[in-house]
């Protein structure tokens, strides 16, 4: 993947920095958003790790191109300034993960787990975060690259979503921000087909994050997949001479490795929810 050019937003910690590692991997040019810049401000967040500084180390021992923005995606100006600085930069987006998502931030408030509180006690900061942000910023970043792609006649939007879409799992705000992530990959496809350029949802299992070890005792990990998984699969889709069947869709990344016959990094092959 050495002449691939990837936006991967939200990528400082979880399931983006994993996708960012395994597009470097493959030896793609790299560029990944974020808000939290070094691990000293990290240390403030509410995940309280990962930062676009502590990416650089590991980046530097890979065949790909690390480059890190500081972007805030509620401002649709910060996300629209590192679309065009990438495409000054490359000329082309090849492959857009729509990942940033600040909604796992505060699940407890003042001790009280409101996680899991019907729609009628859920914080409305819940909704912003959700929906304000995590979704209208993938519209955003969707709507600006998506024409050079078009101009270029390839391209891939991928919409890290879940199955809250399809079933109630947690609360009211989650299913309808990822049921309209889904919905908006539907869309986007129906749209982007004449120019063949594709859109994916997709769904990881449960991941290796940092806040998921932090709490380890309280999953079974037996079937859990690293970060960098999702990001193996993501570039098995970019080689997929049938993508464009798959645009529109959404799509299991352990289902979709088996069928492309990709491992996560242990080796293993974790099974599709």
């Amino acid at each position: 993947m050495r002449d691939v050019v990837a936006l991967v937003t939200g990528g400082s910690r979880g399931i983006g920095r994993g996708i960012a590692v395994a597009l470097l991997e493959q030896g793609a040019s790299v560029h990944v958003t974020a808000r939290t810049r070094t691990d000293v401000q990290a240390a403030s967040h509410p995940q309280r790790e990962g930062s676009l500084d502590g990416l650089v180390p590991e980046a530097a021992a890979l065949p790909g191109q690390l480059a890190t923005h500081v972007c805030d995606h509620s401002v649709d100006a910060q996300t629209e300034a590192v679309v065009r600085d990438i495409l000054a930069r490359h000329g082309r987006i090849d492959i857009l993960v729509n990942n940033a998502w600040p909604g796992y931030e505060n699940m407890e408030e003042a001790g009280d787990f409101t996680w899991v509180k019907p729609f009628w006690e859920q914080p409305m900061w819940r909704w912003d975060a959700m929906i304000g942000t995590a979704l209208r910023g993938a519209f955003v970043a969707a709507r600006a690259a998506a024409g050079s792609m078009v101009a270029r006649r390839a391209g891939l939007i991928v919409n890290i979503s879940y199955w809250a879409a399809q079933r109630h799992d947690g609360n009211a705000i989650y299913g309808i921000a990822k049921a309209g992530a889904d919905k908006m990959v539907f869309d986007f496809a129906h749209e982007l087909r004449p120019h063949g350029v594709a859109a994916v949802s997709l769904y990881p299992g449960l991941v290796r994050t940092e806040a998921v070890m932090r709490a380890a005792q309280f999953f079974d990990l037996s079937n859990s997949e690293s970060p960098q998984f999702i990001g193996r699969v993501i570039a098995g889709l970019w080689r997929d001479p049938q993508l464009m069947d798959k645009s529109g869709t959404v799509q299991v990344a352990a289902a979709l490795a088996e069928a492309y016959d990709i491992t996560d990094i242990d080796g293993k092959r974790p099974r599709p929810a």
